[in-house]
C-alpha cells in the first residue's frame, strides 16, 4: 500500500488544545481480555519464566510477598519501600499531604525572576511577562549547583496558557477557559499575544533552601525565560533541508521558540530537554495542507487556537503562525513554519548565552517528554519518547555513537536510529526502525530522504505498522533493573473492535500503565517482552464504572489507591514509582492526585491530593531525596464562563485572593518532618 492510500482526513478533536486525533486506518488490532494479561503475569513469576526472559529480580514479575520472614525463620524482609499513611480521595482546594509531611507552594505563574522583577499583575505587559515565570507548570528538573541539595537551578515546562486569566480586557467577561478576549476590529493587540507568547516555554530559576526548609527565588545570572519568541538552532538530518526553509531562516537551520512544553527530560550530561507536543493548533493554513500538516492536525481554514496570526502591529513574529503559501518559494512566506515545532528542544540550563537545540533526528510528534535509560560508558545513549494523542505510539531513539562520560554532549543525539514499538499480542514486541531506505521507507512509498522520514514521523510509523496506544505519556526507566514504564492515559474513542493486548479496553476511561524489558537487558535491543503493570479506575463499588481498577497484583484498586487517568511518571533512585493523574475532578476520584507503587511488593498508596480543576504533573527531587516538587497546573480551569464573568472561581488557590489575583500554577515543594527521604 503507497503512503498516499494511507493518508487519511485529519478530524478535529481538541478538548482543550488536545492533539487533533487522526482518522486513519488502523494497523493490526488484537482481541483481549484481562483474564489473558493476568495469566501471563503469573506465568512470569515463574522462576524458569523469569529466568528466560532475562529479568533482574523479579522485574516485570513483581509480585507480593507473602509473609515478613522466610519459612525457616530467617531474617525479616527490608522496611516498605511505602512507609507513609496512604492520604484519602479530597474534593478541597487545597494540597493534601500525609501525616508527618510538610509543604510550601513557590514560583507561581507570574513570579519575578529576571530583569527589572516585574510584580505579577493581570495589567503586566508582555515585556514583563518576559521576566516573570511562565504559565502552566509542566515537566522539570533540579540541577544542583556543586552537587548541593539546598542550592540549584529548577528548571520547568510551560505547557499553555489561559487568556482570560491574563488580560485586563477580559475580566467581567462571560469567557471560557480557552476562549480570547474579544477582537479589535478582527484584529488582536500585538502586546495581548506577546504576553501570551512569553507565558510559554521554560523557566530557570535559583532557588535556595533557607531555616524552617523553606525556598526561595535567589536572583542570578543563570535565571532565564525562554518562550516562544526565543531564537533556536535546528540540528540533525532535518537541518538546512528544505522542509524547514522560511523566511526567517532561508537556509532552514535556526526557527523562533517551543511551545506546548508537557513533559521534559534530563540528559546524561546535563542539559535540559523539552518536550513540543500539542504545537499544531498554534498554526493555520488557509490553502493547501500539505501532509506534513494535516497528519499532525494543523487546521485549514481557520484562525489558529490563539490567533497569534491575527496580532495588529502585523510583525513577522506573529505572522509566522499563518502557514499559508503566500510567496514564490519556501523563502518568502511561512508555510514550513509547522515542520519547525514537535521536536524535542535541549537546553543548557547552565549557558544562558546559548540558543535552545531542536533535536530532528528524535522524531516529530506530539511529544509527551523524553526519558533517558542511565547512560552506560562505551555503550549507546537510548531514550523513549509518546506520542500523546489517542491511538499513536511509543518510539525509541539509539544514538550511533558511544557514550563517554568525558566528552559527551548534545551532539550525541543529532545522529542514531528512532525506533517505533510493535507491542504483539503474546507479551513480545518488536522496536522497528525508522530508517530512510530500509523496509519500504523509501521514494516508492512516498519517502525520499531520512529527513522527509524524521519530518513525517507518524506517517513512516503507520507505515511499520506500530501499534496505536492509548495516548502514551509520561515513561521512566527504573534503575534497579532497567524496566521501562509508560502511562496511556487513556482513549474514550477505542472500541470492541480495536483492541489490542497492549490496549485491551473499550471506551478505556481511566487509561493504564504498560511496562517492558528490553531483551537481554539491553536498552538497545530490537526486541523486548511487555506486561501491564496496573490499570487506572475505581474499587467497583461506585456501580457507575465498568473500567475497574486493578494495582500491580492485579488485585482490585481500593479507596487508598484508586486512580484516573495516569499521565506524569518518574521513578526515582529508591525505584519508587510515582504516578500523577490528570482526570480533572471526577468521583469517586476526587480532585488529582498523586500515588506511588512499590513495583516488588505491588503496594500502591496515595501520597498527595492537589486543590479543584487542576492536573498534578512535573516531578523532581533533590539528591539527597529529602525535598520533593511537584507542579501543580491550571488550577480553577473547570471555572465557567458565567462564573468567570462575575469572579466566582471554582479554585482561588495558590493565593486565596481572586478579587485581585486569579488562580495560579505553582511549584510545590514537599518534605517529611524528620527530615527522612520523601517516600520512605
Amino acid at each position: 500500500m503507497s503512503i498516499e492510500q494511507r493518508d487519511q482526513l485529519v478530524i478535529i478533536d481538541h478538548g482543550e488544545g488536545d492533539e487533533p486525533l487522526s482518522n486513519r486506518q488502523m494497523n493490526r488490532l488484537f482481541s483481549s481480555v484481562l483474564e489473558a494479561r493476568l495469566a501471563r503475569r503469573q506465568l512470569l513469576k515463574g522462576s524458569a519464566g523469569a529466568a528466560a526472559l532475562g529479568f533482574f529480580g523479579l522485574g516485570l514479575a513483581g509480585c507480593k510477598s507473602s509473609s515478613s520472614s522466610d519459612d525457616n525463620g530467617g531474617s525479616p524482609s527490608p522496611a516498605p519501600l511505602l512507609g507513609f499513611s496512604a492520604v484519602a480521595v479530597s474534593s478541597a482546594d487545597e494540597i493534601v499531604v500525609p501525616e508527618g509531611y510538610s509543604y510550601q507552594v513557590i514560583i507561581p505563574w507570574g513570579t519575578p525572576i529576571l530583569g527589572s522583577f516585574p510584580s505579577f499583575s493581570v495589567n503586566s505587559t508582555g515585556a514583563d511577562q518576559a521576566e516573570q515565570v511562565g504559565s502552566h507548570h509542566d515537566g522539570m528538573h533540579f540541577y544542583p549547583i556543586d552537587g548541593s541539595s539546598d542550592d540549584g537551578l529548577l528548571v520547568l515546562n510551560h505547557e499553555y496558557v489561559e487568556p482570560r486569566l491574563m488580560h485586563a480586557a477580559a475580566q467581567g467577561l462571560a469567557l471560557t477557559s480557552s476562549a480570547l478576549p474579544p477582537l479589535v476590529d478582527g484584529e488582536r493587540p500585538a502586546d495581548q499575544v506577546r504576553k501570551e507568547a512569553n507565558a510559554h516555554g521554560v523557566s530557570v530559576v535559583r532557588i535556595v533552601k533557607g531555616a524552617n526548609n523553606e525556598w526561595s527565588v535567589q536572583p542570578d545570572a543563570l535565571n532565564r525565560r525562554i518562550t516562544a519568541l526565543t531564537p533556536m538552532e535546528i540540528h540533525g538530518p532535518v537541518r538546512g533541508s528544505d522542509f524547514v526553509k522560511t523566511l526567517y531562516s532561508p537556509n532552514g537551520t535556526m526557527t523562533r521558540g517551543t511551545l506546548n512544553n508537557c513533559g521534559n527530560g534530563y540528559t546524561p550530561w546535563g542539559t535540559y530537554m523539552a518536550a513540543e507536543e500539542n504545537w499544531a493548533g498554534y498554526f493555520t493554513n488557509k490553502g493547501d495542507n500539505p501532509r506534513e500538516h494535516s497528519r499532525y492536525g494543523v487546521q485549514t481554514g481557520a484562525t489558529s487556537r490563539y490567533a497569534w496570526e491575527l496580532a495588529d502591529n502585523g510583525a513577522d513574529e506573529f505572522v509566522r503562525f499563518d502557514a499559508s503559501i503566500k510567496g514564490a518559494t519556501a523563502a518568502d512566506d511561512y508555510r514550513n513554519e509547522p515542520v519547525c515545532f514537535g521536536w524535542m528542544v535541549e537546553i543548557d540550563p547552565f549557558d544562558p548565552t546559548s540558543n535552545p537545540k531542536k533535536r530532528t533526528a528524535m522524531g516529530r510528534f506530539g511529544h509527551e517528554g523524553v526519558v533517558f535509560a542511565p547512560a552506560e560508558e562505551g555503550k549507546p545513549v537510548v531514550c523513549y519518547s509518546g506520542d500523546d494523542s489517542r491511538f499513536e505510539y511509543i518510539y525509541k531513539f539509539v544514538t550511533a555513537a558511544n557514550y563517554n562520560a568525558a566528552t559527551a554532549n548534545g551532539s550525541l543525539l543529532d545522529e542514531g536510529t528512532l525506533y517505533v514499538a510493535r507491542f504483539n499480542d503474546d507479551g513480545t514486541g518488536e522496536w522497528l526502525p525508522l530508517v530512510y531506505g530500509q523496509n519500504g521507507l523509501d521514494e516508492a512509498n512516498g519517502f525520499t530522504s531520512q529527513a522527509d522520514v524524521l519530518v513525517n514521523t507518524r506517517l513512516a510509523a503507520d507505515f511499520m505498522g506500530a501499534t496505536p496506544m492509548d495516548r502514551p505519556e509520561w515513561g521512566a526507566v527504573d534503575p534497579a533493573n532497567g524496566d521501562v514504564y509508560f502511562t496511556l492515559t487513556n482513549n474514550t474513542s477505542r472500541n470492541a473492535g480495536n483492541v489490542n493486548e497492549a490496549n485491551p479496553r473499550v471506551a478505556n476511561r481511566h487509561g493504564h500503565i504498560i511496562r517492558w524489558k528490553e531483551d537481554g537487558g539491553d536498552q538497545a535491543a530490537t526486541t523486548f517482552s511487555w506486561d501491564i503493570f496496573l490499570f487506572g479506575g475505581d474499587s467497583g463499588e461506585s456501580g457507575v464504572d465498568t473500567n475497574i481498577g486493578y494495582d500491580p497484583n492485579g488485585d482490585v484498586l481500593t479507596a487508598d489507591n484508586i486512580l484516573s487517568s495516569p499521565d506524569g511518571l518518574w521513578i526515582d533512585p529508591d525505584s519508587r514509582v510515582w504516578i500523577q493523574m490528570d482526570s480533572g475532578y471526577t468521583d469517586p476520584f476526587g480532585n488529582c492526585a498523586m500515588l506511588v507503587a512499590d513495583p516488588t511488593t505491588g503496594d500502591l498508596k496515595r501520597f498527595l491530593v492537589g486543590p479543584i480543576d487542576q492536573e498534578i504533573t512535573g516531578i523532581t527531587m533533590t539528591p539527597d531525596q529529602k525535598t520533593l516538587f511537584i507542579n501543580v497546573q491550571h488550577p480553577g480551569e473547570g471555572t465557567s464562563a458565567t462564573d468567570f464573568a462575575a469572579g466566582n472561581y471554582t479554585s482561588s488557590w495558590p493565593d486565596f485572593t481572586p478579587a485581585t489575583r486569579p488562580p495560579r500554577s505553582a511549584t510545590v515543594v514537599v518534605w517529611k518532618n524528620d527530615g527522612g527521604i520523601v517516600g520512605s
